[in-house]
């Protein structure tokens, strides 16, 4: 069998039309959305040759395809390779990458961890931590955002809703990038992101152990399901480990976006500040206009199909969640930013099984940040360009230099 990137080469259906591009390319990565618009454009179902592998950005198809856990399956892996084909450089996640009936057992266990019963016992902590931030942030003026905000915000409340006693924040933000970067090719994103995989990883490990946590956050909540029964002692400290692989990074792009699309659109902004009530669906509308996971995979687990074309087993499917987030087909006007919006259905936060279990942390996280920049900024102007950093599974900013005008 011939593999390509980690998994199988296929042949496939001479309907399928055939795009000879890179979605993993540096320049697409950085600056996405006309490629989305070229991929929506070649059809329901696209084969990428450099990779072997077929590609979807309609959102109908999208959605589909994302949500047939059946058919399309998590378990042998979200990214390139095939599990069940390739050794992973770690551990698969048994949240992340896993199927029923295993998914189902883990994945009541962390619902349980990261229910809206927690979320709300978490905000006050959250709004304190969020009021505080960005009294600083007005005092100093001008801030470079996505280290003393973005990055600043999550690594404060996150370790201490987990309970962590051993706090990195380096570590924290790089561990994500590193996870989200090992599911795209072999290309220099990846190699660069491997190079710290033995001391980060060891890290994290150690972080995650039962002896290093509180009896009073998540991770406790996790060991006390083990303590029952539901899952095993090794589970609990891996569950520990995805809250910190997913819910770190993608908080921090979250929030990095959300005071871009807002310094780009002043006039939003200030329709945010006149009501309030607005925050959770900007929030939406961020996660919708800029995507903070572009791209996820998924491996056909079965011969079935995609809008009529046969799909053969083992084909990996690359599902753009990013370029089905812009599909004007279900938005209308995708392209303009609207905090009004409310846009139910977005895909940002995965659909189906395998939607995000850590939404309502994050939407907490988030809120707890909008409302402290409504109570107390008047405006966010730019003191120089942002620069976005490319990931192949993150649309993130690397640089955001603001200032932050008081009330």
């Amino acid at each position: 069998m011939t593999l390509v990137e980690g998994h199988k080469q296929i042949a496939p259906d001479t309907a399928v039309p055939v795009w000879d591009t890179d979605p993993y390319d540096l320049e697409v990565l950085v600056d996405p959305y006309d490629w989305w618009a070229d991929l929506r454009a070649k059809g329901d179902v696209v084969y990428i040759p450099r990779y072997s592998a077929l590609m979807v950005g309609r959102y109908e198809t999208t959605k589909k395809v994302f949500s047939d856990h059946e058919n399309f399956l998590s378990s042998r892996g979200v990214g390139l390779d095939d599990f069940a084909l390739s050794k992973p450089w770690r551990p698969p996640s048994i949240i992340l990458e896993v199927d029923p009936p295993d998914h189902t057992k883990t994945r009541k266990v962390m619902s349980r961890a990261m229910s809206p019963k927690v979320a709300k016992a978490l905000g006050e902590d959250f709004r304190q931590t969020a009021d505080a931030l960005v009294d600083e942030i007005l005092e100093k003026g001008e801030i470079e955002a996505v280290v003393e905000f973005a990055e600043a915000f999550p690594t404060t409340v996150f370790p201490k809703a987990v309970g962590m006693t051993i706090v990195n924040k380096r570590h924290l933000v790089d561990y994500g990038a590193m996870v989200f970067n090992s599911i795209g090719p072999d290309n220099e994103l990846r190699k660069d992101a491997t190079t710290r995989v033995p001391e980060v990883a060891r890290w994290i490990m150690e972080a995650c152990d039962r002896s290093r946590l509180t009896d009073d956050g998540m991770g406790a909540l996790l060991f006390e399901a083990a303590d029952a029964g539901d899952i095993t002692a090794e589970e609990a400290s891996l569950l520990v480990r995805s809250f910190l692989s997913a819910g770190v990074d993608t908080t921090v792009t979250g929030i990095g976006n959300a005071l871009w699309c807002l310094a780009n659109n002043p006039a939003e902004w200030e329709a945010l500040k006149a009501d309030p009530s607005l925050t959770r669906p900007a929030f939406e509308e961020v996660l919708r206009y800029t995507s903070p996971v572009h791209t996820f995979c998924r491996t056909s687990g079965r011969d079935t199909e995609i809008s009529g074309i046969p799909v053969e087993e083992g084909t990996k499917v690359i599902c753009s969640l990013g370029s089905a987030n812009m599909d004007p087909e279900k938005w209308g006007d995708p392209e303009n930013f609207r905090v009004a919006r409310k846009p139910v259905g977005h895909l940002a936060f995965g659909v189906g099984i395998h939607g995000c279990v850590g939404q309502n942390i994050a939407r907490a996280e988030l809120d707890a940040v909008l409302g402290a920049l409504i109570a107390k900024v008047d405006r966010i102007e730019w003191t120089g360009d942002p620069v976005w950093r490319p990931n192949n599974a993150i649309h993130a900013l690397d640089r955001l230099p603001l200032r932050f005008i008081a009330k």
